[in-house]
């Protein structure tokens, strides 16, 4: 006697791939616009992996530095020889005292954040299929 191994797919089985996938998708498009960029006052600055680090960086040193009583307005406060400045996606020099720097990194931080809850929220929804509509996301 031989056996029908034949697989069933249910329809549940092909809502949970699809709703998977799109939760992939979902994820693909949260690291999409993270990468995409941030604002900070009115400047637009890149957020990749690299420049996430950087910038992670430049606040903890801006951080530590305002704890050894840097100042606003000194640009100096890194390296005594040397103003601290950030390059902006526009390849601007921006100038950055301890204050800013810091801030500027508070707000790289806040751009991710908001990006991760938004993904999350869209997935505890049930993955909405308009997903990267700009409504749902920061």
């Amino acid at each position: 006697m031989s056996v029908d191994w034949t697989q069933v797919v249910t329809s549940q089985d092909r809502a949970n791939a699809e709703n998977d996938a799109r939760s992939d998708a979902i994820t693909v498009e949260r690291d999409r616009r993270l990468r995409a960029g941030f604002e900070f006052l009115g400047t637009m600055y890149d957020f990749d992996e690299v420049s996430k680090s950087r910038i992670t960086g430049a606040a903890t040193l801006a951080g530590f530095a305002m704890g050894a009583g840097a100042k606003a307005g000194n640009f100096f406060w890194a390296n005594p020889k040397e103003g601290f400045a950030w390059i902006a996606a526009d390849n601007s020099v921006v100038a950055m005292d301890a204050p800013t720097a810091f801030a500027f990194g508070q707000a790289a931080a806040g751009h991710e954040s908001a990006h991760i809850f938004a993904a999350f929220a869209l997935k505890a929804m049930g993955n909405p299929t308009d997903f990267a509509d700009d409504k749902w996301w920061p």
